[in-house]
């Protein structure tokens, strides 16, 4: 899985297939770069108590049966009507106040939003809040207390590669489908809707399918990891390669999304792509305007650290830019002509 040109934009042999409902539909979040100018992002397709979890992915393990009798009646299906029709896609009870996580993608010019429960009872939803850098969106039921059943989000930042998860939703429209597997990598950088990047996306080889974005894959705990999302594939379907946004990410955006709030992501104006020296990333574009284009970075500068951090990779700087906020003021060491210099910029908020 290569990429030429970052945002950090993930390309590959295959497509990569945003999931989502009956057909299809996206992937998200918080990269502070500028949105690529292309994607291989071709079909679109395929939540949480606010109980945080931080301990190991590995404490309290227990079998996939047993994850699915502790958290099924916490994933539900949701149907959207939209202007061409209707589609279908996953989502999972984050409070008792009947607040429901999904994709971005899966709601996104909905018309009416519908969810049903583990007991086959279905309400209509109204959309809370939604953000396409991190493809993450909230809608709300009014259902009795007693038929919610909020997921435990986990620390996705205590997952390891070869963990065991689980992934429940609606592939096809065939509502609490179990699957499992293991986490294949992590770190991954994938395309969200408005094609800035997710950084840090968990990578599975669960067979997740159209139908199955906004489920959780969950840990062997059964907490909420990640939000499942994307697929590389070369026939649409599943061919294990899928990719979750990760539960920091989604803890992080959820809370600001039920609490009201415009989730406001940090902007520092680059395409970036691997570098062909042993370390850094190559600015592969400078957008005119931005805190970069004023702080003088410009196209073909290597960047090496970013406040301190080592740079290896494109990847790196969509980590570091994650926990960026508006208005932060980041150092960025960079090569240019032989040369080492260093820039600083004050990060702008990211255009819609």
């Amino acid at each position: 899985m290569t990429s030429s040109k970052r945002n950090i934009a993930l390309a590959g042999a295959g497509v990569l297939a945003i999931l989502a409902l009956g057909a299809g539909a996206g992937a998200g979040v918080y990269s502070s770069l500028a949105p690529t100018s292309t994607t291989t992002t071709v079909v679109r397709d395929v939540g949480s108590t606010g109980a945080i979890q931080n301990a190991s992915e590995t404490s309290g393990a227990i079998s996939v049966p047993a994850v699915y009798q502790r958290t099924h009646k916490g994933v539900v299906d949701i149907v959207v009507g939209q202007s061409r029709g209707s589609a279908e896609g996953s989502g999972w009870v984050y409070d008792t106040k009947g607040d429901i996580v999904t994709n971005e993608h899966v709601v996104s010019g909905a018309t009416s939003i519908t969810v049903t429960l583990w007991n086959g009872k279905s309400y209509k939803a109204h959309l809370v809040g939604s953000d396409s850098s991190t493809d993450l969106a909230v809608v709300r039921i009014s259902a009795p207390m007693s038929t919610l059943t909020p997921l435990t989000v986990g620390n996705s930042d205590a997952v390891q590669v070869g963990s065991p998860v689980v992934a429940i939703g609606s592939p096809f429209g065939l509502s609490e489908t179990v699957t499992s597997g293991i986490v294949s990598a992590l770190g991954r950088s994938i395309d969200a809707p408005n094609n800035f990047t997710i950084a840090n996306a968990i990578q599975t080889d669960a067979p997740i399918n159209h139908g199955n974005s906004g489920g959780p894959l969950l840990n062997s705990a059964g907490q909420v990891i990640g939000v499942n999302a994307q697929i590389q594939s070369q026939s649409g379907g599943s061919e294990g390669v899928g990719f979750a946004i990760p539960s920091n990410t989604v803890r992080s955006v959820v809370s600001q999304l039920v609490a009201g709030k415009s989730v406001a992501h940090a902007y520092f104006g680059v395409q970036v792509r691997d570098s062909s020296s042993p370390l850094g990333a190559e600015l592969a574009q400078v957008l005119p305007g931005t805190p970069a284009a004023k702080a003088g970075l410009k196209s073909g500068d290597v960047v090496v650290k970013l406040d301190g951090r080592t740079i290896q990779s494109a990847d790196d700087v969509s980590s570091v830019m994650d926990a960026k906020k508006p208005g932060d003021v980041m150092k960025v060491t960079y090569v240019r002509g032989g040369r080492t210099a260093v820039a600083t910029v004050t990060l702008a908020t990211r255009p819609s």
